[in-house]
């Protein structure tokens, strides 16, 4: 990897080290020298290579985890984080998206339980009282690697048996004629707690966006509510954007 060595990291000034490493990296990144999925060199070549101590490296490597930009995997190494971009006014779940990339989704049961909401799940859904709901939590993942904890409540009317729910929440609804037509979702920056760092296999305190979507039936009903951790360092939610011309 051709770190430019006269440049962010040699130059005299009161940045710490390991931040110059850093901001060298993260240049090349933006630059392309370093391309999404390319695997960086092993700490001890990268102190040999950069001249500073493997503390530093292991410093600025962790820095850029935690922004994103780096990822690791067990066993195998660093890398540079792809991203995937989702456009935001597109409503799809999780197995439909990843499809439609050419990607395998998968997932993992964390909880799936029939009950009644919580006062906040019965606002969201409009509920009455004693209505109940099944809830599921699933940890969601691409060819393998985890990418988001999903937290879903529909409505028991729409869903009366949680069989039904295979790889996609969706495609279970659709065969009961339950389908979601539109929906608003809201999302926010947020870092990782300890237990979603341990699933999602990111650095603790780790950027992650927090999704939050509430959907509705073709007759306005609400059918969902689900909120999801997303890794902040694999996923980007595009909005388009259109000029006003009045």
């Amino acid at each position: 990897m051709p770190f430019r060595t006269d440049t962010e990291i040699q130059r005299e000034d009161a940045t710490p080290m390991y931040m110059r490493l850093a901001s060298a990296i993260r240049t090349q990144v933006s630059e392309g020298e370093l391309k999404a999925g390319e695997a960086l060199p092993p700490e001890r070549e990268l102190a040999e290579m950069t001249n500073v101590s493997r503390v530093t490296v292991r410093k600025a490597l962790e820095l850029l985890m935690r922004e994103g930009l780096l990822s690791r995997r067990h066993g195998s190494g660093t890398y540079v984080a792809p991203r995937i971009e989702q456009p935001s006014a597109i409503l799809a779940g999780f197995t439909a998206d990843m499809e439609r990339r050419g990607m395998q989704p998968g997932s993992s049961w964390l909880e799936r339980v029939t009950c009644l909401p919580t006062s906040e799940e019965s606002l969201a859904l409009g509920l009455g009282f004693g209505q109940k709901i099944q809830r599921m939590e699933r940890l969601r993942t691409a060819g393998g690697e985890p990418l988001a904890i999903e937290r879903a409540v529909i409505p028991w009317v729409f869903l009366p048996d949680l069989a039904r729910v295979d790889s996609s929440l969706y495609a279970a609804l659709e065969l009961l004629g339950n389908k979601p037509v539109s929906g608003l979702q809201r999302i926010t920056a947020s870092l990782a707690t300890p237990e979603e760092s341990r699933l999602l296999d990111i650095p603790k305190g780790a950027a992650i966006l927090r999704i939050e979507r509430r959907s509705y039936l073709a007759d306005g009903r609400a059918i969902e509510f689900t909120r999801s951790a997303y890794r902040g360092d694999r996923y980007d939610f595009l909005s388009e954007l259109r000029i006003n011309e009045s």
